[in-house]
């Protein structure tokens, strides 16, 4: 008489040998295999050609296992209707908790605690981190005391703060320029960060 087949004696492929294979380097990670159990079951799992001898290998770990030898998910039963007389109550169908690893998400930037990197906060609209130093007031000092660099040096280019006091702001061209495009479009810090409004 031959024995009835059930999925335990079904043939597996070289894909669940991996997935085995990756769970078992999960458990040996966290300190649940010694290294001769854990290349012990390495090897049985590369030999195996049935889901019930790859199942053999996790009986005694937690999770995680393989996907494909995680249990059935249990299906959505109905709630059989209320009596005559009682309104309908709502039901949802029962999700299970998520398995694997879980991230925390950081919250947006502006929210919460100050970023060190962006101590002043983030523009909104290009997502950069603002500085400490106003565009409107670097720009003014450019336009008014630019031939002696002071714009730059509020900005903390100082290589350029220098080179304008030598040249005298261009001749006076250079510091305007430079002001006027402060005050329209802005520009960044020696930080590379963004002057605020």
């Amino acid at each position: 008489m031959s024995q009835a087949f059930g999925p335990e004696q079904q043939r597996i492929g070289n894909q669940q040998r991996e997935e085995a294979i990756t769970a078992l380097n999960d458990h040996f990670a966290l300190a649940r295999l010694d290294i001769t159990e854990y290349q012990a079951r390495v090897n049985r799992a590369s030999g195996a050609q049935t889901y019930a001898e790859l199942a053999e290998l996790f009986r005694d770990l937690p999770q995680p296992h393989p996907p494909f030898l995680a249990p059935p998910s249990v299906p959505f039963t109905a709630v059989p209707p209320p009596p005559p007389g009682f309104p309908p109550q709502p039901t949802q169908p029962y999700y299970p908790p998520p398995t694997g690893q879980q991230y925390a998400v950081p919250p947006p930037p502006g929210t919460g605690y100050p970023s060190p990197i962006a101590p002043y906060g983030y523009d909104p609209i290009t997502g950069l981190p603002l500085s400490d130093k106003s565009k409107i007031a670097a720009g003014l000092l450019q336009i008014f005391l630019g031939n002696l660099g002071v714009g730059r040096f509020y900005t903390g280019h100082v290589g350029i703060g220098i080179a304008q006091l030598l040249t005298c702001g261009g001749c006076g061209i250079w510091s305007l320029v430079d002001g006027i495009i402060f005050l329209v479009s802005g520009g960044t810090d020696a930080d590379g960060r963004q002057l605020r409004n």
